[in-house]
């Protein structure tokens, strides 16, 4: 399939996607995702480009960088001794169940990342439909971020385990990594303070008067900056394109359209080609057979078992009974990093070829089941409410 035929029907996804998610009134992530699955069933697509597998590559940085510009440092730090006591609570009981269900029945140790593994995709779709109206809605965003941050120092542990063992390279690796984090918490200290005390730099940088797009341009370069520069140190480059969205929030507050006006260049264009290529990662082929649906199966409930679990434990008391649920099945949608786990695993033969595509069908179902369901819980319970 020449690369022309294949952008042409990219295009038509993206236009199409809305339509469908209105006519169905499924989300539109979970079309995009059945769209690029009916797509390459069919031809439409070729999953071979490069130029597409790139594309979606920095979709799904743009998807983290949007995440980082929801995080609002100066509201987490002014809650850091509630929310960081029901977060720890939170963490070491998913992880604890984990490695239970692992104990118990005698998985894989890739398992022992994959359950608990936490992802801001999903839960940054859900942000884009709803925003934070509702509080549960908040707590998600934060155990997301905080979530994120443990998933990307476990993934970046795990694959340094898998190809250098333990030795000088796998602590290497690790120093490397939380350096970086360690040099990244003191380069927002000295922001701030150099801020507060030329806070006409943050005009100077970006202008009111944006004529020029100098906003877009300052933000863009610093997506790409952060991103290079993980990728010199050899550090997933998710973080860095977390960490950009963080400063643009929090060190340009004053250009209030700004996340606007970067959420429609994402969730217009960047981020649905991302949605479509995890689609035409997936062969409708598994989904009818019966024993890879069937573990797949098995690793949701697992997911949502040890969330539901976790949140009634750390979270009961900030939300009722139904919001609580609702706060589990939010975080309960890890579709990105159990791909990004499960390919790594596999590429290592370290899982068998049913376990890795049970991983990816589980993953795929985590996406299109519970948005689903959590579409149609927020629409009955509210209407209900408000009724």
């Amino acid at each position: 399939m020449s690369s022309s035929t294949l952008f042409i029907g990219i295009a038509f996804l993206l236009v199409i996607s809305p339509v469908f998610s209105k006519i169905t009134r499924l989300p539109i992530v979970v079309v995009e995702i059945l769209l690029g699955s009916i797509a390459v069933w069919f031809g439409f697509l070729d999953t071979n480009n490069d130029v597409f597998k790139y594309l979606a590559k920095i979709g799904f940085f743009y998807l983290m960088f949007l995440a980082g510009l929801e995080i609002n440092l100066k509201n987490f730090v002014a809650q850091r001794g509630k929310l960081l006591k029901s977060a720890i609570i939170y963490f070491i009981t998913l992880y604890s169940l984990s490695i239970g269900i692992y104990i118990l029945f005698d998985l894989n140790p890739v398992y022992i990342v994959i359950i608990p593994i936490v992802s801001l995709g999903m839960i940054m779709a859900l942000i884009n439909e709803y925003g934070k109206k509702y509080k549960w809605l908040e707590i998600v965003l934060i155990v997301g971020v905080i979530g994120e941050i443990i998933s990307i120092s476990a993934i970046v542990i795990y694959e340094s385990y898998i190809h250098n063992g333990i030795g000088f390279e796998l602590f290497k690796n690790i120093s490397i990594f939380f350096i970086v984090l360690f040099l990244i918490y003191h380069s927002f200290k000295l922001l701030n303070i150099l801020f507060w005390w030329f806070p006409e730099l943050k005009t100077l940088i970006m202008p009111e008067d944006d004529s020029k797009v100098e906003s877009v341009r300052i933000s863009a370069a610093l997506f790409i900056l952060l991103i290079a520069i993980m990728h010199i140190l050899h550090i997933d480059m998710v973080l860095g394109a977390f960490f950009a969205g963080i400063y643009i929030a929090n060190f340009f507050e004053h250009k209030k359209d700004l996340p606007l006006t970067l959420h429609k260049v994402g969730f217009g264009f960047l981020v649905p080609i991302f949605f479509i290529y995890v689609g035409t990662t997936m062969d409708l082929n598994l989904i009818f057979s019966t024993e890879i649906l069937y573990h797949a199966l098995l690793i949701l409930s697992a997911l949502v078992f040890v969330r539901v679990v976790s949140s009634y434990l750390a979270y009961s008391s900030h939300l009722d009974p139904v919001e609580t649920f609702l706060l589990a099945l939010g975080d309960s949608m890890p579709l990105t990093f159990i791909i990004a786990i499960a390919t790594i695993a596999h590429e290592a033969t370290l899982i068998s070829k049913n376990e890795y595509l049970s991983l990816i069908v589980a993953g795929m179902l985590s996406g299109i089941i519970i948005m689903s369901l959590l579409k149609f819980l927020i629409s009955y319970i509210y209407k209900t409410k408000v009724k």
